[in-house]
């Protein structure tokens, strides 16, 4: 009984680290304007996580509302082309995007399930996951395979603190050149494009 109670505890743990287990080894790759971007090996992959932070001077509901607006996010989201509201049930809603990619890789599209949970600390956490058959593949687009990764808003005052972290499996082939500035420049320039919204009067 008691090999059995060590095994179930080790399962729990494992679920509740699981999510953070790919991110441990960050390491600053680049921190201008207020706004500082990590990365992190992922075992397994090529491809590195993501992680930015910054504050941004408007408060939490202000922020959670751009974020909300799937078709308006678009404007501040790097390199977004088109985002739309698939559907919406309970805390839980689904989009699609479109991306523009460098010549020569081929644009990329996503399903995304986003689910929102509200912390005791007034937080907003926006979990991020990859649902790439959720509706057919669309022509001319290849559909990224992979997201993991979540949105944190934790209020601070009148300000908000935002923690954006992502880890993707782009599909196809991406040059390593290119996923490399993709990686720094994703969380950097969403960032900055979100907290200039969020912070006009």
């Amino acid at each position: 009984m008691r090999s059995f109670k060590r095994i179930a505890l080790l399962c729990g743990m494992s679920v509740l680290l699981a999510p953070a287990a790919w991110a441990e080894n960050w390491q600053v790759a680049k921190n201008e304007e207020g706004i500082k971007v990590s990365l992190s090996e992922v075992p397994g992959s090529k491809y590195k996580a993501y992680q930015g932070v910054t504050l941004i001077k408007a408060p939490l509901a202000k922020v959670q509302a751009l974020q909300e607006d799937v078709v308006g996010a678009c404007k501040w989201i790097h390199e977004c082309k088109l985002q739309k509201l698939l559907k919406q049930e309970g805390g839980e809603v689904w989009t699609y995007t479109q991306f523009n990619t460098p010549w020569p890789v081929t644009p990329r599209d996503s399903v995304l399930r986003v689910t929102t949970k509200k912390g005791a600390d007034g937080s907003i956490t926006r979990e991020l996951v990859a649902e790439p058959t959720y509706t057919p593949e669309e022509k001319g687009f290849v559909r990224v395979a992979k997201v993991e990764g979540f949105w944190k808003l934790v209020p601070k005052g009148d300000s908000t603190e935002v923690t954006y972290q992502v880890h993707t499996e782009p599909g196809g082939s991406v040059p390593a050149m290119v996923a490399n500035k993709f990686v720094v420049d994703a969380p950097f320039n969403t960032l900055k494009s979100l907290r200039t919204r969020a912070e006009r009067n």
